[in-house]
């Protein structure tokens, strides 16, 4: 009989892995621990809820109990693991000691502050990573009984995804980034002017090439302050700058961590034996890609390593999907610098063609009516991982 399998985490890595195993071995012993409430939903849609006046019951396709039923596991819903001894096998909750005989960690990533906020702007400056945020997100717009005037700090993939679902939806959006242009590292700039100018076309307020010096309560509304002077007022701030792995757990029980994450290697192997990682926390022989299809791949690759056929995961050539209807992008960043951007198209239907010194395609950007060609340059592209 297989040793018993426990998995830290119940975002789409861990709910992942945890279907894929049962595809290969009904019977394993499983236990799934997670912090928060551990309902299965699909992570992308949640900056698309609110163009579509999604509440939060409508994102979950079901809660904890029909997981742990359908899947044959235990599902321990808002329990924290303190600490994990290695050496012992065990797991640290509270008072508890929980024995594990294989461990992954499937522990996400955590926003990034870097802003201090007064404790006059609680439940008025937030972040949405998962569907306990989303809910309380959605009651703050709710509660307001109006569309809101909401701030973005962050013009990132998160960013721009939730300006344009937000506006789709009826509030008054300010996109708010120190960078020039949106999406600054999946796009050169010429096509992140191009999104701009269509966020802009549609009513959104831009405030780039500016940084945020503070954040500041005064009354009932939120305000932030600008480098330069300018103030923008707003009835919500949505911080969306950028995501950190949670590695402390790991490090503190002594596995190889970096700002990247976890270290892993293509089996999904830490430092440490019988102990794994997988998702937006796992750095894999060098690379973490927090992106949808990674996870999948690994989800698939680990189940097969833990049921008895060692198995090395394959990044494939997976371009990006960014929710942004107001001008459609496609992107595939180039791993490393390319030698040049080589950009063909006028106005919003542009393609962007990262290459090598020696002319070979590395990566590619795509907008508007451009976006069609995402298979036909996949298939020319180097994979990730490969």
């Amino acid at each position: 009989m297989s040793a018993p399998l426990t998995i830290l985490g119940s975002g789409m890595a861990g709910l992942g892995l945890l279907r894929q195993l049962r595809a290969l071995d009904a019977e394993r012993p499983v236990t799934l621990i997670t912090a928060d409430a551990g309902d299965d939903y699909a992570k992308p849609l949640l900056s698309t809820g609110f163009a579509k006046g999604l509440p939060p019951e409508r994102l979950a396709t079901r809660g904890a109990l029909a997981t742990a039923e359908s899947l044959n596991a235990v599902v321990r819903t808002q329990t924290r693991v303190e600490a994990i001894d290695t050496a012992t096998r065990t797991l640290c909750i509270g008072e508890e000691r929980l024995a594990y005989g294989t461990l992954v960690l499937a522990t996400g990533a955590a926003p990034v502050s870097p802003f201090r906020v007064p404790e006059a702007l609680a439940g008025r400056v937030m972040t949405v990573n998962d569907l306990d945020d989303y809910r309380a997100f959605h009651a703050a717009l709710s509660g307001l009984g109006r569309p809101a005037r909401v701030v973005i700090i962050g013009a990132g993939l998160v960013g721009c995804e939730f300006a344009n679902d937000l506006l789709a939806g009826g509030h008054r959006v300010s996109l708010v980034a120190p960078e020039a242009t949106p999406l600054p590292r999946l796009l050169p700039e010429p096509l992140g002017r191009a999104l701009g100018e269509a966020f802009r076309e549609a009513g959104m307020d831009l405030h780039l090439s500016v940084g945020v010096a503070s954040l500041e309560a005064e009354g009932s509304e939120a305000r932030v302050c600008l480098e330069g002077g300018e103030a923008v007022g707003a009835d919500l701030v949505l911080l969306a700058t950028g995501l950190s792995p949670r590695t402390a757990l790991a490090e503190a029980a002594g596995l190889e961590v970096s700002a990247a994450g976890i270290h892993t290697d293509r089996t999904l192997a830490t430092s440490v034996a019988e102990v794994f990682a997988l998702g937006d926390v796992a750095c894999v022989d060098g690379l973490n890609a927090m992106y949808v299809q990674p996870l999948q791949a690994g989800a698939k690759a680990l189940a097969r390593t833990l049921t008895g056929t060692p198995t090395p995961v394959h990044y494939g050539a997976w371009p990006v999907l960014v929710k942004t209807p107001l001008l459609p992008v496609v992107a595939l960043p180039p791993t490393r610098a390319p030698a040049r951007w080589r950009i063909e198209g006028e106005g919003g239907d542009l393609t962007a063609l990262a290459e090598a010194e020696d002319g070979r395609l590395i990566g590619f950007a795509l907008t508007g009516a451009c976006v069609r060609r995402k298979v036909e340059l996949a298939r020319a592209a180097p994979a990730l991982l490969g």
